[in-house]
């Protein structure tokens, strides 16, 4: 097998890192695009929707800003812990404007409600379109306009180390349909024009100069305590045992991730510039959920692992959000984003100091033990990496 592609090496060093705030990052600047699961403030900057009025109020934003954020959340989102472990300021959201000089650590183009696909496509399937125009492909077209505004951040080598997050997006094309009770089928038909608008966008984000893109999958939707509620049933068959969750909900997010998983291997064997990397959110959830007690907040764990937190977010809120997992009954809390984006940068590995492995990426290629180390490691439970490859 012939070396590994040095930012291959560092996106796997990034993706396997200890958090830590004192960690010299491998990259530079993040750009992400996604829904609310990484809006850190557009959905807010855009006047005339008021469905996202609630993010602007308390109690979100409460446990770590203190203040509303346009975060849907009470704290910070996976996006913020992963700036963190860089060592990168929080990721400014595009629709709030800014200098240069603001953009210069990257740029936040996700929207609450955002789906994948454009609203014209939902409404040509005979689908209710009342959410949010800013689909993936309109994230992309902002993404171009910021390169032709800033020249500074359009230089090849600013994106050649920068981080690209192409999502979580897709949730929402499936939740709109759902809560409208769409039949199933027709949801499920979805799945492959959803798979091919992330895919397109990760085409035209390297063919703009990304050369290293982590592609997350979709979270278990059969737990989340909104669909719980929606699809309640009497048949104790519908349960998985052991979490309470919706299995059939469940199979059809694990069947969103494998045709995604599938695309990715794909676009990979076409880019040999590029590394894109599949973040395997599903998994890293259903931690929680198959053993909530055992990721201590500080001590007792996730106690109420199925229940929303903030009911009506202002009619009743629990006393300890750090119990839950699910903030507002869709999103959730600070922190099961925490535990989620430490499974992910840990990995069921740890690795040497950055400063000691990031140093690869001076090198044209990797020693044999660096080879012998990434090739050992077992993956299999957070990401997926196909970008280890003969040249």
């Amino acid at each position: 097998m012939a070396p590994l592609d040095t930012h291959a090496i560092c996106l796997l060093v990034f993706l396997f890192l200890v958090i830590s705030h004192h960690v010299t990052s491998c990259y530079t600047a993040i750009f992400s695009f996604g829904d609310s699961l990484a809006d850190t403030g557009n959905s807010v900057a855009i006047d005339g929707h008021s469905a996202n009025d609630a993010a602007t109020k308390l109690p979100y934003g409460e446990t770590y800003f203190g203040r509303p954020t346009g975060r849907f959340s009470d704290g910070r989102l996976i996006i913020d812990f992963i700036a963190q472990a860089m060592g990168l300021p929080f990721v400014r959201p595009y629709l709030a404007g800014g200098s240069e000089e603001e953009f210069r650590h990257g740029v936040n183009f996700a929207v609450a409600g955002a789906t994948a696909m454009n609203n014209s496509f939902f409404r040509e399937q005979g689908i209710d379109v009342t959410w949010t125009p800013y689909s993936l492909d309109v994230q992309i077209e902002w993404f171009k306009q910021l390169l032709h505004s800033n020249p500074s951040i359009s230089d090849p080598s600013v994106l050649s180390n920068a981080l690209f997050l192409v999502g979580e997006i897709g949730g929402n094309d499936y939740n709109h349909p759902f809560f409208q009770h769409e039949p199933f089928d027709k949801i499920r038909k979805l799945v492959p024009s959803v798979i091919e608008a992330i895919s397109s966008a990760i085409t035209a984000l390297v063919k703009l100069g990304a050369k290293n893109l982590v592609v997350p999958g979709n979270f278990p939707i059969g737990c989340v305590p909104l669909y719980l509620r929606q699809f309640q049933s009497k048949n104790v068959e519908d349960y998985d045992q052991k979490t309470g969750c919706i299995k059939w909900l469940n199979e059809f997010s694990v069947y969103h991730n494998r045709l995604l998983q599938d695309e990715l291997d794909h676009l990979n064997g076409v880019y040999h510039n590029a590394t894109i990397t599949y973040a395997d959110y599903y998994n890293a959830a259903m931690r929680i959920f198959d053993s909530p007690k055992q990721f201590a907040q500080p001590i007792a764990g996730f106690t109420t692992p199925l229940t929303g937190c903030c009911r009506g977010c202002g009619e009743s809120l629990c006393e300890d959000p750090s119990r839950y997992v699910s903030w507002d009954g869709l999103h959730l809390t600070e922190a099961a984003y925490k535990t989620i984006a430490d499974g992910l940068l840990q990995g069921p590995a740890r690795v040497p100091s950055l400063n000691q492995t990031c140093s690869v990426r001076q090198q044209s290629s990797a020693s044999p033990n660096s080879l012998k180390f990434f090739t050992s490691i077992d993956s299999s439970r957070w990401f997926d990496v196909w970008n280890v490859r003969e040249s």
